[in-house]
């Protein structure tokens, strides 16, 4: 349980509300520009404190997307991004962040009562994701330091989602990440995308919860007798999704999933 100095219980104050995107995949084109306006204006009527977008901003991660990126996905509440395999870090760090350089990109944003730890998991050139060293010693750090209930945020899913397709593609270093997350107790979830579909399980014994996608939504295979490839996985007529995190000052998480219509 979180205390305020002197104290105050922070169960006592207001709930955060979390809204939570991903993989809006700006590619110059009319569908993904309408569906990323479509989610946006829906998230701006919203009493949400804060949004989070975990990956694949652009789809080719070229400075013309980036200015996409940085014209559709604000609100009148912080708008919390990090890369996914189709950014550029590059070309995201020059056109969201204002520096240079291809090194990860990884960030701690307090957020009133709540920390984010966005972490990088790209490999340039790899659709799979890996933290790596590197970064997993930047999250202890965070995490040792930490006087609230941690989000981390990252793109590539650390757990089996059981879609074989999307599974060959996840976090190559979940077991290290698992140490890192164990070790704290001031991690309350962990975030994710990549998958474009929203999931909900465990992950070193905290919730992982992923996203779903706005582009796009992932088929199940156990939804269809069809042979899944990624010809034919993504629903391309479905409605885009989004997931709202309720986060307690205790650090206790609920999520609604929900779409949003045309």
């Amino acid at each position: 349980m979180w205390l305020f100095p002197g104290g105050v219980d922070r169960v006592t104050m207001r709930a955060m509300i979390i809204a939570h995107v991903s993989d809006t995949h700006l590619d110059g084109g009319p569908r993904a520009l309408r569906r990323t306006r479509l989610v946006f204006e829906h998230l701006r009527r919203c009493a949400v404190d804060v949004v989070l977008v975990t990956g694949d901003l652009a789809d080719h991660g070229t400075a013309d997307e980036y200015a996409a990126v940085r014209a559709e996905l604000v609100a009148d509440v912080p708008v919390l991004m990090l890369p996914g395999n189709h950014d550029d870090r590059a070309a995201y760090r020059t056109a969201l962040l204002g520096g240079s350089g291809d090194a990860p990109i990884n960030q701690a944003v307090r957020v009133g009562g709540a920390l984010f730890a966005l972490c990088d998991s790209t490999v340039p050139g790899q659709a799979y994701g890996v933290l790596g060293a590197a970064t997993l010693d930047w999250l202890r750090t965070v995490l040792a330091g930490a006087d609230c209930p941690v989000l981390i945020g990252l793109h590539h899913h650390p757990i089996p989602l059981h879609n074989p397709l999307v599974d060959g593609i996840g976090l190559r270093d979940a077991d290290d990440f698992a140490a890192v997350v164990r070790d704290s107790p001031a991690v309350a979830a962990i975030l994710c995308g990549h998958a474009h579909a929203g999931a909900a399980g465990t992950f070193a014994g905290r919730p992982l919860l992923a996203a779903p996608g706005v582009v796009s939504t992932t088929r199940l295979p156990w939804t269809t007798g069809e042979t899944l490839t990624w010809a034919n996985t993504a629903d391309l007529d479905g409605p885009p999704g989004v997931a709202f995190h309720v986060l307690t000052p205790g650090g206790d998480i609920t999520t609604h999933f929900r779409t949003v219509q045309e």
